[in-house]
């Protein structure tokens, strides 16, 4: 009899302290002042501005009747095949960066270590960096006649970047802040209140996602940017 009264008490207790602080979280009402805390949200739709797009090239021959400086020719050959056709898609010299080669020598064994053949592997990526966003995106597909043509390539997804978020950081700051209010008066009407001036106020990160997104940032041109802001408000009776 005696554990089931303190089974009871400290259910009690237990149910005392939740609603002391959900009431904390709305309305601090056992101080001098009264006080709730709201957020507001700011929401805008973006275009990206910048575009990084790799396209990487990789030549391979296990052909020891294949000088490397030969491979290296024809890499040099398949790597002005691809710049050209960038440029006539549209980009500019300055947009368009050829990287550096890289070589690989592969050692093929059989089961006694003795060495069947080497292949070689010759590689190197373009790089591509632009604001004209658009242009990469119909030009994807331009390359796929190099392939035809029997240049290997390996077309990279491109990273779509918006970079002008200072651009609208304080129009969206004063939305978040004005959506904040809007639902302090809301609540501050529902319970017969006035809303008086700002104790205190944050502002959350800015974040930037693909449209339509959780966690993607940049695969698509259009983007999603949001800022939080959280008010604390006098309540005046």
């Amino acid at each position: 009899m005696m554990l089931k009264q303190y089974n009871m008490l400290f259910i009690a207790i237990g149910i005392a302290l939740a609603g002391f602080f959900i009431s904390q979280t709305l309305v601090k009402s056992n101080e001098s002042f009264n006080t709730i805390r709201v957020k507001g949200l700011a929401e805008r739709e973006v275009k990206a501005d910048t575009a990084y797009w790799t396209v990487s090239k990789g030549l391979k021959t296990s052909d020891d009747s294949i000088s490397t400086e030969y491979l290296y020719q024809q890499y040099e050959k398949d790597t002005q095949a691809v710049y050209d056709a960038l440029i006539a898609q549209g980009f500019t010299p300055d947009e368009v960066e050829i990287d550096v080669a890289n070589i690989t020598f592969y050692d093929l064994r059989d089961e006694d270590n003795n060495l069947v053949e080497t292949k070689r592997t010759l590689t190197g990526d373009i790089n591509i960096i632009t604001n004209n966003v658009d242009l990469v995106k119909t030009s994807r597909t331009s390359l796929n006649q190099l392939i035809a043509k029997g240049i290997a390539l390996t077309n990279k997804e491109p990273e779509y970047h918006f970079t002008q978020l200072n651009a609208i950081k304080p129009d969206m700051i004063k939305e978040a802040t004005q959506n904040a209010r809007i639902a302090a008066q809301e609540f501050a009407d529902n319970v017969g209140a006035d809303i008086g001036g700002i104790r205190d106020a944050s502002q959350g990160r800015f974040t930037i996602l693909d449209i339509g997104e959780s966690y993607s940032d940049t695969k698509k041109l259009t983007k999603t940017v949001r800022v939080v802001t959280s008010v604390e408000y006098y309540l005046d009776n």
